[in-house]
C-alpha cells in the first residue's frame, strides 16, 4: 500500500454534508481531501437537460429552505455568493394542496394570510399560535437540531425552553413528538385545511401521516416555510454545487471524483486515512464518512473494528419507502383550473391524511399506489431561466413507491420484472392522469417525460439504499436521540478520529448540511486544533490575488 498524500482531514462522500464539512474545515486552514464515487460532487443536488434542450431540470432535490436557514449557510453563505450562488424566492404563495375533487388550500409566506383562508376562526387562531410558538423557540429548536443530542449545548437549549414555556409547555412539546401528524391535526383543528396542507409535507421527512413525531414536525415545517419560503438557485440547483466546487478549489481542497473509497485505514485503534485502489490518502486528524451505517460498519471498516453491539445495531438499521422522480417538458406553463395555482411553486395532490396514508400503506405493502400523493414543482415560476421563453416544466416527486414492487393496487400494471423503464413510464402516466383533471390541456402540452425509478436513484447514490432518498427510516425510534441507532447515536464513532455524518445521522436528511456543519465546528473547537489555521493567511492572500475578495 502506497501513501500518496496526507491531509488534516479526509471526507468520504461529497453530498451536501461532505461539501459543507470540507469547506468549513478548509476555511479554517485545514488541509482537506474530498472523495466522491460519482464523477461530480453534489450527491442529490444536480441540474440537467433531461428532456429537451433548454429545459433545466433539478434532477433530484430542488428547494433550499433548510440550507438558507441553517448554520452551514450562516458560515458559508457569503463565500458561496461570491462564487456565483444566487437565490430567488416567493414573497406570496408558497405551497398548496389539491384534493381529488379539486378543492384547493393555499399557504402564503404570511401565517396570518394563510390562516385567514381557514373556515373556522378558532383554527386560524390555533394555527397562528403554533407557528408563533415554533418561531419564538426557533433558537432552541435550532440548537437541538444542530448539536449532538447528548451534549451540553442541547441540554442547555432544552432547559432554556423549559424555563420559557414552563412544565406544561414542555410536556406539550413531548406530547406532540409522540403524536402522529394525522392525530395532531384532528386534535388541534376543526377543519381540514392544516391536514391537507402539511400532512403531505411529512413525506419529505420520510414519515407517513400515522408515524409518531408528525405532530412536532408539521408546525416546524410550517414555520420554516413561512420564514424561509421556497428558495431555488437561479439557473438550477447545480449552481450550488458549482459554487461549492469554486470555493473548495480556491481553498486548495483536493477533490477526488470517480473513485469509491475501499476502506478506512486504522492504526492503533484510530482512523488514519482512506484507502482507494491500494493507495492511502492519509488523515492526520480526522476522517469524516458521509455514508450509511450499512456502508460504514459493513464495508469500510473491518468486522473486528467495533463491538458486536455496534455491528448488531448497524445490521438492524432500517430503510424507508423508496421514491422516484418524473421530469416533464411542456410547451407552455400549466393552466390550472384554479388560477391561484399558476403562481404557486409547490403543490401536493392529496386529500391529506386520508389518501396519503392509504398510498403509504400500499407502498409499504409492496404495491404501486392507486392514488399516489403527487408533489408538483413549478420552479420556472420563480426562475424563468429554467425553461425556454413561453414554455413550462414539471418537477414531480413520488415518495410512496416500493423498491421491489410485488403488485399494483389497481391490478393494471405488470410488476413481474421490477422497475423496468417501461414500468416507470407507465406509472408516470398514472401520475399525470391524476394531475390532468386539475389542469386544462395537460396531455396536449407534454413534449417529453423523463423518469428516474427507485433503482436508478440507488444506482446513482449508494446512500439511497433500496431507493430511500432519506438515508434510512425516520420514525421516532430511529431518529433524534437514536439516529442512526442507540449504540452509535453520536457523530463521533467508537473509533478515534472517525466521524459519521450524512442523512443517516442526526438530524437526518435534508439540504441543511447540518451534520457536516456540526462535526466541522466540533473539530474546530477541539483543543489542539487551533493551530490548523497555519495555512489560512496564505490561502486568503492567493484568493485575494485571484480577485475573489
Amino acid at each position: 500500500m502506497t501513501r500518496t498524500a496526507s491531509f488534516d482531514a479526509v471526507v468520504i462522500g461529497a453530498g451536501i454534508n461532505g461539501m459543507v464539512a470540507a469547506a468549513e474545515l478548509a476555511l479554517a486552514g485545514w488541509t482537506v481531501a474530498l472523495i466522491e464515487r460519482n464523477r461530480e460532487i453534489g450527491g442529490f443536488i444536480a441540474t440537467e437537460e433531461r428532456t429537451r434542450p433548454g429545459y433545466l431540470h433539478d434532477t433530484y432535490s430542488s428547494w433550499h429552505s433548510q440550507f438558507v436557514s441553517g448554520g452551514a449557510y450562516a458560515v458559508l453563505g457569503e463565500e458561496l455568493r461570491e462564487c456565483g450562488l444566487e437565490y430567488v424566492n416567493s414573497d406570496s404563495e408558497v405551497c398548496a394542496s389539491v384534493t381529488g375533487d379539486g378543492e384547493v388550500t393555499l399557504a402564503y409566506r404570511s401565517p396570518r394570510k394563510t390562516a385567514a383562508t381557514f373556515e373556522h376562526a378558532e383554527d386560524a387562531r390555533t394555527y397562528r399560535r403554533h407557528v408563533k410558538r415554533v418561531m419564538d423557540n426557533g433558537q432552541g429548536i435550532g440548537t437541538v437540531m444542530s448539536n449532538e443530542f447528548r451534549s451540553l449545548a442541547t441540554t442547555q437549549a432544552m432547559l432554556t425552553m423549559l424555563r420559557a414555556t414552563g412544565v406544561s409547555g414542555s410536556e406539550s412539546w413531548l406530547r406532540d413528538l409522540a403524536t402522529s401528524g394525522r392525530s395532531w391535526c384532528r386534535r388541534e383543528f376543526l377543519g381540514p385545511e392544516v391536514d391537507r396542507l402539511f400532512v403531505p409535507w411529512l413525506l419529505h421527512a420520510g414519515l407517513s401521516p400515522d408515524h409518531a413525531s408528525g405532530g412536532f414536525v408539521i408546525p416546524v415545517f410550517a414555520a420554516n416555510l413561512h420564514s424561509a419560503g421556497v428558495p431555488v438557485a437561479v439557473g438550477g440547483s447545480a449552481r450550488l454545487v458549482q459554487a461549492f466546487r469554486s470555493l473548495l478549489e480556491s481553498l486548495d481542497v483536493r477533490i477526488i471524483t470517480g473513485v469509491a473509497a475501499d476502506r478506512i485505514a486504522l492504526e492503533d485503534g484510530r482512523a488514519v486515512g482512506v484507502i482507494i485502489n491500494n493507495d492511502l490518502i492519509g488523515a492526520d486528524s480526522a476522517v469524516l464518512a458521509s455514508v450509511t451505517p450499512t456502508a460504514l460498519y459493513g464495508k469500510l471498516l473491518p468486522p473486528d473494528a467495533v463491538s458486536q453491539d455496534i455491528r448488531y445495531g448497524a445490521q438492524r438499521f432500517r430503510y424507508g419507502r423508496a421514491a422516484m422522480q418524473v421530469h416533464v417538458a411542456l410547451d407552455a406553463p400549466l393552466d390550472w383550473k384554479d388560477a391561484r395555482l399558476n403562481a404557486t411553486p409547490i403543490i401536493h395532490l392529496s386529500d391529506g391524511s386520508s389518501t396519503t396514508a392509504i398510498a403509504c400503506a400500499e407502498a409499504e405493502a409492496g404495491l404501486l399506489p392507486s392514488r399516489p400523493t403527487v408533489v408538483v414543482g413549478q420552479q420556472h415560476i420563480l426562475d424563468s431561466s429554467r425553461v425556454p421563453e413561453g414554455a413550462g416544466a414539471l418537477w414531480i416527486q413520488l415518495h410512496e413507491v416500493p423498491y421491489k414492487p410485488l403488485g399494483d393496487a389497481r391490478d393494471e400494471l405488470d410488476v413481474s420484472h421490477g422497475w423496468t423503464p417501461e414500468l416507470g413510464h407507465k406509472y408516470a402516466d398514472r401520475v399525470l392522469d391524476r394531475l390532468a383533471p386539475h389542469v386544462r390541456g395537460l396531455h396536449e402540452s407534454v413534449l417529453h417525460v423523463d423518469v428516474i425509478t427507485p433503482k436508478a436513484l440507488n444506482a446513482y447514490n449508494s446512500n439511497a439504499l433500496y431507493g430511500d432518498p432519506y438515508g434510512g427510516d425516520s420514525q421516532l425510534d430511529q431518529n433524534f436521540l437514536w439516529r442512526p441507532f442507540p449504540q452509535a447515536s453520536s457523530h463521533r464513532t467508537a473509533i478515534a478520529d472517525l466521524w459519521h455524518i450524512g442523512a443517516s445521522t442526526h438530524p437526518g436528511a435534508g439540504l441543511g448540511g447540518a451534520s457536516g456543519h456540526l462535526v466541522a465546528q466540533k473539530l474546530l473547537a477541539t483543543p489542539g486544533n487551533a493551530g490548523r489555521a497555519r495555512a489560512a493567511v496564505g490561502r486568503m492572500m492567493r484568493r485575494t490575488a485571484l480577485g475573489r475578495r
